[in-house]
């Protein structure tokens, strides 16, 4: 208890130096939780965005379907499927879907295209697909003759709005599928090389043109939070129970996308590599002149019968108290400055992109990790700089300390 009592005094004591080495533990937690919450916030926006504008956070389809793709490896009861995601807490949406390839002609334009089947209702609901056309219109119905075409694939065939498209392909019965459609919207999803291919039908004519009725390829699904992908993945894989079917989550199946991000993220290590060196150099730097300082305290301490490990408890209790007082005055500014950012976000005058999404604002995010990691760099790095000085305060000669003025 004795010793809790000077170490608390000896803060107050020179109050600019302790000052000095509050701000360096107080500046490194604002660096860290501002930088880790900012980053967190960044790319989990860009990753559910990314999910959330085409492929979903989590992806149903028969078993093998991603490795090699075929027109006739289907879903073939959506009941079951539709009975079971209604009953999962967690699941925002879902849409089911059918692809196939095939040759689009328009005039003396022909073009290879991905087929897509889409529920108009669904997929509006699951990616907003409605607000991506950037010319003409919605479906009007699930069964309309109607096509969408992608933004890139419109100016290779020249198609207009009201133009009449003819796609060929193959039907799963084995017969040529062919068919005319109109044009009534061109959509834009920020992926050139998918607007590049995309054309997109009703899901009901999808399937009567491929001799596909009520089987689909694909089945979407959207949650409320992305941290919760993989516990509601193996609520689905465990309620479905059907080994005909794979249930992946977003990392499975967006691989590349998601390789990408996990290397990005992990480059943020190195800043906060950066921000524990400062507040190591800060705070040894000032513990030490200190110690240096108060030659003469410690000889009087070990003259009266402080035992050096006393004394080294004495300068790290000093530090504990200080960087406990930082953190909880960081976490405090802290929690203003990322939530300030997670609403209000900062705006680039230069939108980026990336993996084909276009970023206007880059936000902030409030999370335990933003808070947690950078109040065990400030107590770890703390500590772990001001035993030197500890160890070289405990072995002072009391003898000849006690001739320093």
């Amino acid at each position: 208890m004795v010793l809790l009592k000077i170490a608390f005094r000896n803060i107050f004591r020179q109050r600019r130096r302790t000052l000095f080495t509050a701000l360096s533990m107080f500046g490194g937690f604002i660096l860290a939780a501002f930088f880790i919450g900012w980053a967190d916030g960044t790319y989990n926006g860009i990753i559910d965005m990314f999910t959330r504008n085409r492929l979903g956070h989590i992806q149903i389809h028969e078993k093998d379907y991603l490795d090699r793709p075929s027109l006739y490896k289907t879903i073939n009861d959506m009941s079951v499927i539709n009975r079971t995601l209604e009953e999962v807490s967690g699941v925002e949406s879902w849409t089911p879907r059918l692809y196939t390839a095939g040759l689009a002609s328009l005039d003396d334009k022909t073009a290879g295209v991905q087929i897509l089947g889409i529920d108009p209702v669904r997929e509006n609901k699951t990616t907003s697909f409605n607000k991506k056309i950037i010319e003409g219109r919605a479906f009007s119905s699930a069964s309309a003759a109607e096509v969408i075409l992608g933004k890139g694939l419109a100016e290779i065939l020249k198609a207009g709005v009201e133009d009449e498209i003819v796609v060929i392909s193959q039907a799963a019965d084995g017969s040529i599928a062919n068919d005319i459609y109109r044009l009534i919207g061109i959509t834009e999803s920020g992926d050139e090389m998918t607007d590049r291919t995309a054309f997109y039908l009703p899901l009901e004519e999808a399937q009567k043109f491929l001799v596909l009725e009520g089987r689909v390829h694909e089945v979407a699904v959207t949650i409320n939070n992305l941290n919760d992908v993989e516990r509601i993945h193996r609520i689905i894989e465990e309620k479905l129970d059907n080994p005909r079917l794979s249930v992946e989550p977003w990392q499975e199946f967006a691989r590349s996308f998601y390789m990408a991000m996990k290397a990005d993220k992990e480059g943020m290590w190195i800043m906060l590599v950066v921000i524990i060196i400062i507040v190591a150099v800060g705070v040894l730097n000032t513990v030490l002149m200190s110690v240096l300082e108060r030659q003469r305290e410690y000889g009087v301490l070990r003259a009266v019968g402080t035992k050096p490990s006393q004394v080294i408890r004495i300068v790290l209790l000093e530090i504990t108290f200080l960087a406990l007082f930082c953190i909880v005055a960081g976490a405090i500014a802290g929690l203003l400055i990322n939530t300030y950012f997670a609403s209000h976000g900062l705006s680039l005058s230069n939108p980026i992109t990336y993996g084909g999404i276009e970023i206007r604002a880059m936000r902030s995010e409030i999370n335990t990790r933003s808070f947690f990691i950078p109040a065990l760099i400030v107590l770890l790095s703390a500590g772990f700089v001001s035993l030197f000085p500890a160890l070289k305060a405990a072995r002072t000669d009391p003898a000849r300390s006690m001739r320093f003025h």
